[in-house]
């Protein structure tokens, strides 16, 4: 009989016994002559050491009337185990032994396992062959009451021959010692039952348990660790016990360590978690471990060859994963350790099989665990949804948070529920505080202390090259500070290099600075709260603790202060001041400042006295100001490295560089009175970035500019009166950037752009040219892979580009040849396409709203079957489903299938087709695209990204694509599951899918896949604000 037999026969019993207080974990029932030396003496001692407390009666019985004290240990037995072998039937005592084991069944709810070695169960059953031989020997009895206890017997060998059980010719290949493993391992599920408790209402928690699970694949003999990473209060802990839960039944060695971090602190704390370990492990109450050191390896040297199941719960440093001996050489084949820290270097250091980023809440599944804190239903009462979803806003999906504040709401009023969230827009919740705090107490380091209080104040979404930039100045270390603020899920870095911050980290962090002082703004470190900074310079209250200050104020408010007002603030770095005037002496400034943020500057240009005192600036922002000139009288600043003056429509220059040698990124972005760039820019070795956009007035560039050697990125788009870019461009190098669009440019430097060999992002867009065909050599630009080209032609000529370019965006202009583009769109002239089939063939996507001339080849392509190969597609408006696709879903983003078997032929591909629209109010490209694809009968996932296409305002837009099966490898029989993931705002209302068979097997007109590397297309994409939702997990870790 099979495992799986077995296994069912012991959970509908177990139920009805596990209330019940057991002397023994099992009793085994054995004829002492055939294998108590044997086979029953070997499970004897593999069960006992795999913790598992046997009877075993090791006396050589002989009569027929069991004793009282065997009666008691078969009545105290959770389970009896019965071998039956060839002689068991010969012994009145084992039969005597079985009745009362069968009885125990019946009215206590025992688990009874037959074994049968070496006999067949059928014999047993029906007292045949050499069980016949036994049974006739009792009934020659001459005694009445023999023949009576006959009777029992054989109803008792009956009736536990008909249970599921293990027959040894069956199972393991007869060998004995596999034979005895699995039926251990099998008893050892039935005990330690205890499910660890989740969570009091486990809202969110299944979706993760399956998402962990495919990773886990517990069905795999590899050793495979996978970490649990995620800030504080995000249920790391509940998902981990949760997967234990799930899995620990399937090991007969396992164990949960719960709180690490806390129990690692206390005395001896570390030898106590090797014990508990050892003891979880071996059911043994006590092991005798009394030194760390020693206590490794111990671990290492008894769990080497055993598969385990561990989960790590909270762990904050190195030396206590290696303190549990946590490494692969430490466990057997087939073990896996689960481990949860906010530290995400501590599981690279430790080369964990996968990361797994615990994601926030959605909104359905924030409301639920709410209502159940707050309502004790599953969701909101009558009048309370609004507020609730005010109260949600500020937890922002950290289930922490939604749980205390829930629970502190339930049966308050909506005034309290009012003033609660007044509250706590000023003072965050103490036990959310206490619990997101142990992140920052755990920076060892002050310095990255200071660098997360002062992105929590003032730096949330900035670009972190410039935060990293201004606090390298501070004397920080910025560069290795935000990395490990970024590993302890403190900070992150969204697509655009901007630094990010949960609004509840963020609070904390302020509420630090906050409680120290908390009724004395002027001794606080930083001030951020309008009112604070507003009252300390006021009063000129402010000390020497302040290290910064910030004051954002409306353009209109014209609020004047006196300068005097800094004269205390002698530790000032960070000063940012949006519409504010002040008057008096510049030199009460502090000559510490580094970051100067004056939004809305009101002189025409910087007082002298002001870059004479503020010698140690690195970054001046002063956008939109009143600006004419940077300064009448350059000073040298060697420190300043960033200098944004972007909005200054009055300024008519840029300043004298010859004073800045160290400036390194320059934004002057729609200063549109600027016509003249001061040629000392040429002489600034270290400058990357040039931002010019929009500075109308500007018509050239110095000749010096092109001297700069270090340049990686310059933007002209929409300088409309700009002509000229200097055939010198070729010496720039370093350029990887080059934007021109919206210039008047009309000639561009073929010959010199094909020099800049870091070149990635062009873009000409909107330039009327006067030759019609810039870049006709497909050679042309072959770096420019996978970023971005945007094309233009003249009105009336044409253009053509090499293969290597993977986007043309061509506004507003005449079209007529385009072969092998992957974009068209916003071109209402668009009339034909010659070589339409090849032009199929290739990954291309057309956005067709403008391009109001198609053809109609081009739109019956799609029912026709023709789509774009590897990962392109074809969009068009439309929204139906050609009716060729067999497994379609009309009211979703997912389709299930599975595919057919023996067909006879070759699968060649899964094509895709995706109806969607957007409820956007204009244009836009989705953020994501992504095709999710499971094959549940491999356990094996995939995620593809197919190049972005534009959505159609709010109409309907069908996709179409298709992926090879070289890398799906889709096989008959396999049961597979396609998902949709949209970008915001977006909304997927109808899937489908079709297999491709070769073109033998099929009339329809498909087009075939070219065949290239399945990892061309797959996601390496880690951000956690690009691929938040619920397949973030997928498109970051995913890659099989």
């Amino acid at each position: 009989m099979s495992k799986r037999t077995a296994h069912e026969a012991f959970s509908s019993t177990s139920s009805s016994s596990s209330s019940k207080r057991w002397m023994h974990d099992v009793f085994l029932s054995f004829r002492g002559d055939d294998t108590r030396k044997g086979f029953t003496g070997h499970l004897y001692m593999t069960l006992k050491e795999a913790g598992i407390n046997a009877f075993i009666d090791n006396q050589l019985r002989r009569g027929e009337e069991i004793t009282a004290e065997l009666v008691q240990a078969i009545q105290g037995s959770r389970i009896s185990v019965v071998v039956f072998s060839r002689r068991y039937a010969d012994s009145s005592w084992c039969l005597e032994e079985l009745v009362k084991i069968m009885e125990c069944r019946r009215t206590l709810g025992q688990i009874v396992l037959p074994i049968f070695y070496d006999v067949d169960p059928s014999d047993v059953r029906k007292q045949t062959g050499i069980f016949a031989k036994a049974m006739k020997k009792h009934e020659r009895s001459n005694k009445d009451t023999e023949k009576v206890k006959v009777v029992r017997w054989r109803a008792a060998l009956t009736e536990a021959s008909n249970l599921s059980g293990w027959d040894l010719r069956n199972t393991a290949y007869g060998t004995e010692a596999e034979f005895i493993r699995k039926i251990t391992e099998e008893i050892t599920t039935q005990f330690d039952r205890t499910y660890l408790n989740v969570a009091v209402y486990p809202v969110g928690i299944d979706s993760r348990v399956k998402e962990i699970s495919i990773y886990l694949d517990v069905e795999s003999y590899d050793v495979r660790m996978l970490g649990i990473w995620a800030m504080g209060g995000m249920g790391k802990t509940s998902v981990a016990k949760a997967i234990y839960n799930k899995f620990y039944h399937r090991f007969a060695y396992k164990s949960f360590l719960a709180n690490v971090r806390e129990t690692a602190k206390e005395s001896n704390g570390m030898l106590s978690l090797q014990n508990k370990l050892l003891s979880d492990i071996f059911k043994q109450t006590k092991m005798e471990v009394s030194d760390v050191n020693r206590g490794v390896n111990v671990i290492k040297e008894r769990l080497r060859c055993r598969s385990v199941l561990i989960v790590i719960d909270d762990v904050d440093q190195l030396d206590q994963l290696n303190s549990l001996a946590i490494n692969r050489g430490s466990f057997g084949r087939g073990s896996r350790i689960i481990i949860t820290t906010r530290d995400r270097h501590l599981l690279e250091h430790l080369e964990v099989n996968t990361i797994y980023l615990a994601r926030k809440m959605n909104e359905e599944e924030a409301l639920q665990l709410f209502s159940w804190h707050a309502f004790r239903n599953r969701c909101p009462n009558e009048g309370y949804f609004e507020i609730s979803r005010s109260v949600l806003a500020y937890c922002g999906g950290l289930p922490l948070a939604i749980e205390v504040l829930g629970s502190f709401l339930f049966k308050r009023s909506i005034r309290d529920w009012t003033s609660t969230l007044e509250k706590l827009e000023k003072n965050p919740h103490f036990e959310i505080q206490e619990k997101l705090k142990i992140s920052f107490d755990a920076l060892s380091d002050e310095n990255e202390r200071d660098i997360f209080l002062d992105i929590s104040c003032f730096f949330i979404g900035v670009n972190k090259n410039y935060v990293t930039k201004i606090l390298d100045g501070c004397g920080f270390f910025a560069e290795i500070g935000i990395s490990v603020l970024l590993e302890r899920c403190l900070v992150t870095v969204n697509e655009k290099n901007k630094l990010m911050m949960h609004d509840l980290i963020r609070d904390m962090g302020r509420e630090i600075v906050r409680a120290k002082f908390p009724k004395y703004p002027g001794k606080h470190s930083r001030l951020w709260h309008q009112e604070d900074a507003t009252d300390v310079l006021t009063n000129k209250s402010g000390t020497e603790k302040i290290e910064g200050l910030a004051l954002k104020l409306l353009r209109s408010d014209n609020t004047i202060f006196s300068v005097k007002a800094f004269i205390r603030m002698k530790r000032l770095r960070l000063l940012q001041l949006n519409h504010v005037q002040l008057t008096g002496d510049y030199k009460y400034l502090s000559n510490k400042l580094r970051w100067l943020c004056w939004r809305g500057f009101p002189l025409e240009f910087i007082p002298e006295d002001v870059f004479k005192h503020l010698i140690n600036l690195v970054s001046i922002d002063l956008r939109y100001s009143n600006l004419i000139q940077f300064w009448e009288h350059s000073k040298l600043i060697g420190t300043l490295k960033i200098l944004n003056l972007s909005h200054s429509h009055y300024l008519t220059q840029s300043p004298d560089f010859s004073k800045l040698p160290n400036l390194e990124y320059l934004i002057l972005k729609d200063c549109k009175s600027l016509s003249q760039v001061h040629h000392s820019i040429g002489h600034l070795e270290r400058l990357v970035l040039v931002n010019l956009k929009d500075c109308i007035m500007l018509k050239d560039l110095p000749d010096s500019f092109y001297e700069l050697k270090c340049l990686e990125t310059l933007v002209l788009s929409g300088c409309s009166r700009f002509e000229n870019l200097g055939e010198d461009i070729r010496e720039m190098l370093s350029l990887t950037t080059l934007l021109i669009d919206g210039t008047a440019i009309r000639e561009v430097p073929y010959s010199s752009i094909v020099r800049l060999t870091n070149l990635t992002c062009l873009s000409l867009r909107g330039l009327k040219l006067k030759e019609p065909n810039p870049f006709i050599n497909p050679v042309v630009l072959p770096r420019i892979y996978p970023p971005l080209l945007q094309g233009s032609t003249s009105n009336t000529g044409f253009l053509q580009l090499g293969n290597s370019l993977r986007e043309v965006n061509i506004m507003t202009n005449c079209f007529y040849i385009l072969p092998r583009a992957r974009t068209i769109s916003h071109s209402p002239n668009l009339v034909e396409f010659p070589g339409l089939d090849e032009l199929l063939n290739s990954p291309m996507l057309i956005a067709q709203e403008r391009s109001t001339n198609i053809t109609s080849t081009l739109k019956k392509s799609i029912p026709q079957g023709q789509t774009a190969s590897n990962n392109g597609g074809i969009v068009l408006p439309r929204n139906n489903i050609p009716k060729w696709f067999m497994n379609v879903n009309d009211e979703g983003d997912r389709v299930h299938f599975r595919v057919p078997q023996n067909t006879g032929s070759n699968l060649k591909a899964l094509t895709v087709c995706v109806v969607y629209s957007s409820c956007l109010d204009n244009d836009t490209s989705l953020d994501r695209f992504s095709i999710f694809v499971i094959n549940h009968t491999k356990l094996i996932s995939f995620v593809v990204r197919p190049m972005d296409p534009y959505a159609i305002t709010s109409n309907e837009v069908i996709w179409q694509g298709h992926l090879s099966n070289n890398e799906l490898n889709f096989q008959g029989g396999d049961s597979i599951e396609v998902y949709i993931v949209i970008g915001c705002g977006f909304r997927v209302k109808k899937t489908g899918v079709r297999l491709v068979w070769d073109p033998d097997f099929t009339n329809e007109n498909m087009i075939e896949s070219e065949s290239i590397p399945y990892a061309y297309f797959l996601s390496d994409d880690q951000d956690s604000e690009r691929t938040k939702g619920w397949l973030g997990w997928a498109l970051a870790h995913i890659k099989k």
